[in-house]
């Protein structure tokens, strides 16, 4: 039996009911930070000798030489080779779509010409270098590869640093596949915070890289919260949401089991439904119920939902919204008859799913759009990862001498008025060319 929270928005406390549920406390240990700072600090000044006796320490991984971190060409299509042709099929299918999808998030340059001659634009030009944290052991995430490779290979990315964990040197076949179908230039089998620590400032191994994306554990996120500034990040995610909204008329199982697809995540995962009959609510409930036992990752399922889950009954579709745009969850699903009808009234949310057939799991892996999503209520302020997260804009500015005059009239009050007397002179100096 799964005891899940159940809110009514008639209720008196409903919306401090509501926030309290959403709360996550995410990466605030203390003893976590500091961990992770004694690493940091340690592969900054150590370089490839901290991070062997890491790697050796968390993984397992008995080396003699860094170098041998490096995953070779060869292995890396071995993999490819190795896995079944259904599964290389299916990565190739997704793969395709996802880079069809980002290509027309890709920014180009632009200028314009004022009247007067001057010239004012913008330059994009991608990053030089990016670095993919990709979980891994006896997990396989091949689908965080290709979600977080292909928008940097669209976006023109020079070069993609894969590291990916191995304990007692295991490596799935699937993910070093996938690094293949994605173009990954190079490969190390080093995780942890250590991991992310040499990816942002370099060792005599790993190359240092501009931005570093991908998930990784709560001392990954606690590492790339603590590098952010000497290089880029994606986001701190927070765990896996899904928000489903039905209106009472599609099949109880298909819901309940989309709920369970992010609740099996793991414990700290956040399961919603809202809909406006109650009696739909119990058929899920009663449908949960039977489907899962069934699940292999039942108990996870279980915490999950006991922990954080929701149902939430509201009166009304307009209700819904309301919810659905305070709590701006990662992944919504519209499960109602005229999903087109709602969807330009929802505000927050990192992908909206539109329909009794759109499955959120269809998202994750093959849809086209990017699974890297924001979490914790992020999505008031934050994107999905994309091709435009590994480019970066230069403003144009050439100005006639017309441009000049008029320009630098207007800096030079400006810049005396706030007392910054060589601003003014120097556009000032302007003012006198012929």
């Amino acid at each position: 039996m799964v005891n899940i929270t159940r809110l009514n928005i008639a209720q008196k406390d409903f919306w401090p009911r509501l926030e309290q549920r959403l709360s996550w406390e995410g990466i605030a240990d203390e003893a976590v930070i500091g961990v992770v700072r004694n690493i940091i600090h340690a592969i900054r000044t150590q370089g490839d000798t901290a991070l062997l006796a890491y790697t050796q320490r968390f993984d397992n991984l008995k080396i003699a030489s860094a170098t041998e971190l490096e995953i070779s060409a060869q292995r890396l299509q071995a993999a490819l080779a190795t896995i079944p042709i259904v599964q290389r099929e299916a990565l190739e299918m997704a793969a395709e779509r996802i880079m069809a999808y980002h290509h027309h998030q890709k920014q180009e340059s632009w200028t314009y010409t004022e009247a007067d001659g001057t010239i004012l634009g913008q330059q994009v030009r991608p990053l030089d270098r990016v670095g993919l944290y990709v979980p891994g052991g006896k997990a396989a995430y091949p689908s965080s590869v290709l979600m977080n490779a292909l928008p940097a290979k669209v976006a023109g990315v020079s070069e993609l640093i894969m590291v990916v964990p191995s304990p007692h040197g295991e490596v799935s076949d699937l993910v070093l596949a996938a690094a293949v179908i994605a173009g990954v230039d190079r490969a190390f089998t080093i995780g942890g915070a250590q991991a992310i620590a040499a990816l942002a400032f370099g060792t005599e191994t790993i190359p240092r890289v501009d931005k570093i994306v991908g998930p990784g554990n709560i001392y990954v996120a606690a590492a790339k919260s603590l590098v952010f500034g000497q290089v880029g990040i994606d986001m701190i995610a927070g765990p896996s949401e899904i928000l489903v909204l039905c209106d009472g008329e599609t099949d109880p199982e298909w819901i309940a089991m989309d709920l369970f697809s992010q609740a099996e995540h793991d414990e700290d995962a956040q399961a919603i439904l809202i809909s406006p009959d109650p009696v739909f609510l119990d058929k899920v409930a009663q449908a949960m119920v039977r489907l899962l036992p069934t699940l292999e990752r039942r108990e996870i399922i279980t915490a999950s939902l006991q922990s954080r889950g929701m149902f939430i009954e509201v009166e009304s579709l307009d209700q819904a919204l309301e919810v659905i745009n305070f709590i701006a969850p990662e992944h919504l699903e519209l499960s109602v008859k005229d999903p087109q009808a709602l969807v330009t009234r929802v505000r927050h949310a990192g992908a909206i799913f539109m329909g009794r057939y759109t499955a959120e799991s269809l998202g994750d892996y093959c849809a086209g759009p990017n699974h890297v999503l924001p979490t914790s209520r992020t999505a008031r302020f934050s994107s999905p990862l994309g091709v435009y997260d590994f480019q970066k804009r230069s403003s144009l500015i050439q100005c006639s001498l017309q441009g000049s005059q008029t320009l630098g009239r207007a800096a030079s009050v400006l810049a005396r008025g706030e007392g910054l007397t060589a601003h003014a002179r120097s556009a000032e100096y302007r003012l006198k060319a012929k």
